[in-house]
């Protein structure tokens, strides 16, 4: 038996989420809807402009959310990621640790810099918008992965995010070639449509010959595979994934379980925040196939999960609200 059901790499940030309008937008000519990577005088200069503390803080980027959410219900997780030796990057790594999720910093030097961070900001349509200035977790490299945890999990998990990085794309690529080698099963989230339509072929080499999993969001699929017909887009996507998820917004996701294209229906929920659904969905996803249920209960389980998620303020929920929804779902 494996230590890990899931490995995770991906950036470190923490996430600080507020509410705004659209004339925020508007006044500090921010792009709506997307993720924009800043530099920490930008970033300064909207936490200035907010001028408020928080509604939420949390540790997050999106791998790190994935394996919270997978860790919540029961998997057994492990994050590589990089945090700076200051207090914001204390309070990432403690709470990591207060949510069942190992990880490389128990056990390496942290440097000195700047933790990263990630403004999300929600508007009253449920959207949010992100403003990263990265830090240090723009240098993550080979160096933070782990490969004995790697060897000791069922599944490898590569954040999309890291393709914009240079040498967090190339720990990616790594650690897929330490799972590939070991015969642990890889899976890859596009993370965003603007990561597929700047870095496609970055991603092609995280993807490599292929990877056991994949997830996405109808956006992604079709820009990544140049169509604008989902049906096409999932043809094409059997070429670079063994199995995969589509997810569809109010239409619910759509999965190949390998032989079979699965529907997924979704759960009608008054939207307040899409912040974190999708990392909700794979972890949820991920924590269901590791633990002997099959795609459709898996999808059925991170659906419902996911549209807690946009029902709340936060890209987490309650440990013992995932339990109940489990309950509910799986039985």
């Amino acid at each position: 038996m494996k230590k890990y059901d899931l490995y995770a790499i991906g950036n470190a940030l923490v996430d600080m989420e507020y509410e705004v309008h659209d004339e925020f937008f508007l006044k500090h000519n921010i792009d709506k809807g997307l993720m924009t990577l800043v530099d920490e005088e930008r970033q300064r200069y909207l936490l200035d402009a907010l001028g408020t503390a928080p509604k939420k803080q949390q540790c997050g980027g999106s791998a790190a959310n994935t394996a919270i959410a997978a860790a919540q219900l029961g998997a057994r997780a492990f994050l590589t990621c990089k945090v700076a030796k200051d207090p914001i990057g204390n309070f990432y790594f403690q709470d990591l640790q207060d949510n069942g999720v190992d990880s490389n910093l128990t056990h390496q030097d942290r440097e000195d810099g700047v933790t990263g961070k990630c403004l999300v900001l929600v508007t009253p349509d449920a959207e949010r918008s992100m403003n990263t200035f990265l830090g240090i977790t723009s240098t993550i490299s080979k160096s933070q992965v782990d490969p004995e945890a790697i060897r000791q999990s069922e599944y490898m998990y590569m954040e999309g995010y890291l393709v914009a990085s240079p040498t967090g794309r190339e720990a990616a690529i790594h650690a897929r070639k330490i799972a590939e080698a070991a015969g642990v099963k890889t899976a890859l989230t596009f993370s965003d449509v603007n990561m597929v339509k700047f870095f496609k072929e970055g991603l092609r080499e995280m993807i490599g010959d292929g990877v056991d999993l994949l997830f996405c969001n109808e956006a992604e699929a079709c820009s990544f595979t140049g169509t604008e017909d989902i049906l096409v887009a999932r043809e094409k996507l059997k070429d670079i994934a063994k199995t995969f998820v589509i997810t569809l917004g109010e239409s619910g996701a759509v999965i190949f379980d390998g032989k079979t294209f699965i529907d997924v229906e979704p759960y009608a929920v008054k939207a307040v925040d899409t912040n974190g659904a999708g990392d909700m969905y794979a972890g949820a996803f991920l924590y269901a196939i590791t633990n002997g249920h099959p795609f459709a209960a898996a999808g059925s389980l991170a659906s419902f999960a996911a549209s807690r998620v946009v029902g709340q303020f936060g890209p987490r929920l309650r440990r013992e609200e995932l339990s109940e929804i489990k309950q509910q779902v799986l039985g």
